[in-house]
This record gives structure tokens, C-alpha cells and sequence, in this order.
């Protein structure tokens, strides 16, 4: 997938955050529902609290949102 096909999507993401926060809930469960409410489909945001909830490195998180965006299609 191409970087700006990524870009828009999730661009398309953060317009729907309310829509794909329960997909984002699926995937990573510990993050609260507060949390999303402050993620509020912000990518970066969402990359930062991954790394902290499950103790993970930067480049790990955003490894797993890349899948996630993958697979939403």
C-alpha cells in the first residue's frame, strides 16, 4: 500500500472516529474508553498511548497500526 493511500485513509479514519473507535477498542482492549475519547483519531495520539499500554517501542505501535489500517479493507 502506498504512503498517501494510507495517509487518506486515515484521514478517513479520524472524519469517522466514532465509527472505527470500536475497531481500534477490538484490536488494542486495554486502552479505555476515556483514552479514546482523547485519541480522538488522532494517529500520533493513538501511537503514544499503544507504546504506553503495552510497553512497547514507537516503531512496534506503529507496526501495529499499519496492520490495523491494512486490514481494515
Amino acid at each position: 500500500m502506498k504512503s498517501k493511500e494510507v495517509f487518506r485513509n486515515w484521514e478517513q479514519i479520524e472524519g469517522n472516529w466514532k465509527q472505527f473507535r470500536g475497531k481500534v477498542k477490538e484490536k488494542w482492549g486495554q486502552l479505555t474508553d476515556d483514552e479514546l475519547d482523547v485519541i480522538a483519531g488522532k494517529k500520533d495520539v493513538l501511537v503514544g498511548k499503544i507504546q504506553k499500554k503495552y510497553g512497547i517501542e514507537k516503531e512496534e505501535a506503529e507496526e501495529q497500526l499499519k496492520d490495523f489500517e491494512r486490514n481494515l479493507h
